[in-house]
């Protein structure tokens, strides 16, 4: 029986959402405890994660509250470390594939979004550069192509799904609501673009992940709306 977790993380951050999805996947008991990312504990730091970044989790030790961590509990910090973390704790959610090829083709699949996807779309959001857009294109399709004709990443649903599914959440969340670094107007173009007949296998997928109970369990579209347009600001 695995020992009591606790998950620190943020509503707002795609990464902290890939150990919630983990975990809600997993069906862990767990204990979620948000971290305001602008305004930080003392005690975050020294007692959780020196690198004063979420997700972060603390396993084992005494029962004690999220905000009184226990030294004698594990401390462990990185997105994909805790997915496989908790893809190891609980074999049974099948999140990590068994067989050695499909177990390669998702990590592979994970290297393809931690280097194409995400840094081509923070540039959009962040930066707004003249060629982001179609970097970003780029990047979608290089996803898609690894896609099967029908399911999720490597068939049945893995780390590779949970590694995606909270960056192109925010993806849409930004360019609907026209939040970026980038001139007005160009957030919807980018989300037509994602729209046309050449991207239908991935609006699939996408359509697939959000329907998981995981993922509507963990992902606060309206927070991080909010959230968005605080932090990256809003064009219109």
């Amino acid at each position: 029986m695995p020992e009591t977790i606790t998950l620190y993380t943020a509503k707002i951050c795609p990464y902290a959402q890939r150990a919630e999805l983990a975990l809600e996947e997993a069906k862990a008991d767990y204990t979620k405890y948000q971290i305001d990312l602008q305004n930080k504990p003392e005690w975050y730091a020294p007692k959780v994660n020196p690198a004063s970044k979420v997700p972060a989790l603390a396993y084992g030790g005494p029962a004690v509250p999220a905000d009184q961590p226990s030294p004698e509990s594990v401390k462990l910090a990185e997105s994909l470390i805790l997915v496989e973390f908790v893809a190891d704790l609980y074999p049974h959610a099948h999140l990590l594939p068994s067989d050695p090829v499909q177990k390669a083709r998702a990590r592979f699949f994970i290297d393809v979004v931690s280097t194409k996807l995400v840094p081509s779309w923070n540039t959009v959001l962040r930066a707004g550069a003249p060629d982001a857009d179609q970097a970003f294109l780029s990047a979608v399709d290089a996803v898609q192509s690894l896609l099967p004709a029908q399911g999720y990443a490597v068939g049945e649903y893995s780390i590779a799904d949970i590694a995606i599914a909270p960056f192109i959440a925010r993806a849409y969340v930004a360019l609907g609501n026209e939040i970026g670094a980038y001139e007005p107007g160009q957030g919807k173009k980018l989300l037509e673009a994602l729209q046309q007949p050449r991207f239908a296998r991935f609006q699939k997928y996408w359509a697939d992940l959000q329907a998981r109970p995981s993922f509507q369990a963990t992902f606060d579209k309206e927070y991080v709306t909010e959230a968005f347009r605080k932090r990256f600001g809003n064009k219109q």
